[in-house]
């Protein structure tokens, strides 16, 4: 392998070093994504029993918002609720709303990093290409009846290949996976929305 980057000349170095950053970017979204730190399947249902006759205290409140996404968006209108039994459904779903905001930045954060690393990674090899093109050129001796350096030659020619193939190598699975984790956190958003929404009737009925 090292002997393919030495052969592949200095551009393919910021290749290398995207190529690290986007592994790393991956690992932490699979990671952080986890459906136990999101959005739990049973959560909102346990919410609901607890508070099918009243709104639970600050200390149950307090260990829903820790325990993942969800229960921070659930927490912020019962805790809306506790501060003002009177509030309206609107003023429920907007504190939920709010947090929410906050949740869905943190749920999309390195997405956008991800995604410019399959941009701009094509983009690189192409440089590197232009490299390699521009050794094979100034490689050739001015006076065509001389040969050319072979050994000059073969290095520009290897510089533009593996930049190219190394910039396709770093994108693809760059842009798959942000498509990915793209999508899982859209269907999150959903969840998420669709439960306050629930919650923030139940509170509303609750508190009639």
């Amino acid at each position: 392998m090292f002997s393919i980057l030495q052969a592949a000349g200095w551009p393919i170095w910021p290749l290398v070093a995207c190529s690290v950053l986007a592994m790393a970017l991956i690992i932490e979204r699979f990671m952080s994504l986890q459906t136990l730190k999101v959005a739990p399947s049973t959560l909102l249902d346990e919410v609901l029993m607890v508070t099918r006759q009243t709104a639970p205290g600050p200390e149950v409140v307090s260990k829903l918002e820790k325990n993942s996404a969800l229960g921070e968006v659930l927490a912020a209108g019962l805790r809306a609720l506790n501060g003002n039994p009177h509030c309206s459904e609107d003023e429920l779903r907007a504190s939920m709303e709010a947090t929410g905001r906050q949740v869905a930045h943190r749920l999309e954060r390195y997405l956008s990093a991800l995604a410019t690393i399959a941009s701009v990674a094509p983009l690189m090899g192409l440089f590197g290409t232009v490299v390699g093109m521009i050794e094979i050129f100034g490689s050739q001796p001015v006076n065509a009846s001389m040969g050319g350096n072979p050994a000059q030659l073969a290095h520009g020619i290897s510089v533009a290949l593996y930049n190219t193939a190394f910039g396709l190598i770093v994108a693809i699975p760059s842009l798959i996976f942000w498509r990915y984790f793209r999508a899982r956190v859209d269907e999150y958003l959903l969840t998420l929305e669709l439960s306050a929404e629930r919650l923030a009737r139940h509170l509303y009925t609750l508190r009639k």
